[in-house]
C-alpha cells in the first residue's frame, strides 16, 4: 500500500496539489529529520505517518487563513527543525523564506536541508528573535511572520511583530483551545490583545479546526500589522518572557 496515500488525501482536503518532485522533497526531508534526530533532539515525533500529519500537514494548514500562491517574504521565528517554514517552502516554492533559530546546531541542520532539497530563496539564520528585529537588521522587512513556537501569545507577539511590515501579518500556530472562554477568566488571546495593540498589531481572525482525518485540534491566530512597532520593542533578550507586556 502507498504509505503516502493518507498524506495525499490530507493535501487534497487542504486543496494543495504537489508534483512528484515535491513529494520526493518531503520524503527526503523526513529521512534527514529522523536521521539527525538520532544525534540531536529535533522532534519527539518520528513515526512516518505522525510526522506527515503532525508536522507536515499541520504546517501546511496555514492555507486555511493565507493565500500562499503569491511570491512574498516569510520569516519563521523559532523554527526548530524547520516547522512550519520548510513544508511551506516545499509546497509553495515561490515564497522567499527566512528560518530563524537560536540554536546553531539546528540552523546547521536546516542549511543542509535547504541545500539537499535545492530550495531557492531560502536561508537559515542563527540568532535570537530579539536581536535580528533591531533597526538595520531585519526589522519590518517581511510580509508574513509565522511561528509554531511554544510561547504565550503576548510574548510571541513581541518576538514576531517587529519583523512584519505595516500591512503584513503575524500568524501564530496554536494547539490549545485558546479561544474558548473559561468561566471568570481571560483566555490567552484576550490577555494578549493589549500587548498586540502596543506592538502595532490588531487581531483579525482566529481559525479553529482539526487536522484532516483526525481529531487533532488546531487554532491559527491571525494578527495584522496596522502601524510600526515602537522602537523600544523587542526588549533585550529574556525580558519579554520574564515581564510580558500587560
Amino acid at each position: 500500500m502507498d504509505r503516502l496515500l493518507q498524506f495525499k488525501s490530507d493535501l487534497q482536503e487542504l486543496h494543495i496539489s504537489l508534483s512528484d518532485a515535491q513529494l520526493a522533497q518531503f520524503l527526503t526531508y523526513y529521512e534527514m529529520l529522523v536521521e539527525k534526530n538520532k544525534v540531536m533532539n529535533l522532534t519527539a515525533i518520528t513515526e512516518f505517518d505522525e510526522v506527515l500529519k503532525k508536522h507536515f500537514i499541520d504546517s501546511l494548514s496555514l492555507v486555511k487563513v493565507c493565500d500562499l500562491s503569491e511570491s512574498f517574504s516569510v520569516i519563521d521565528v523559532g523554527t526548530g527543525a524547520g516547522f512550519p517554514g520548510i513544508p511551506l517552502k516545499i509546497a509553495f516554492p515561490g515564497l522567499q523564506l527566512t528560518l530563524l533559530d537560536s540554536l546553531q546546531k539546528r540552523v546547521g541542520f536546516l542549511q543542509k536541508v535547504i541545500e539537499k532539497l535545492a530550495l531557492q530563496n531560502a536561508t537559515a539564520v542563527h540568532g535570537r528573535a530579539e536581536d535580528f528585529a533591531k533597526p538595520g537588521q531585519m526589522r519590518e522587512t517581511f510580509d508574513l511572520c509565522v511561528s509554531r513556537a511554544v510561547a504565550n501569545l503576548s510574548v510571541l507577539s513581541e518576538y514576531c511583530l517587529p519583523y512584519v511590515k505595516v500591512g503584513g501579518k503575524f500568524i501564530s500556530y496554536k494547539s490549545d483551545k485558546v479561544k474558548v472562554e473559561l468561566e471568570g477568566s481571560k483566555t490567552e488571546v484576550t490577555e494578549a490583545e493589549h500587548a498586540i495593540s502596543v506592538l502595532g498589531g490588531k487581531l483579525v481572525e482566529q481559525k479553529e479546526f482539526t487536522l484532516p482525518s483526525s481529531d487533532i485540534y488546531r487554532n491559527l491566530v491571525v494578527i495584522e500589522k496596522s502601524r510600526p512597532t515602537p522602537k523600544q520593542y523587542p526588549r533585550k533578550a529574556g525580558t519579554a518572557s520574564k515581564k510580558p507586556i500587560t
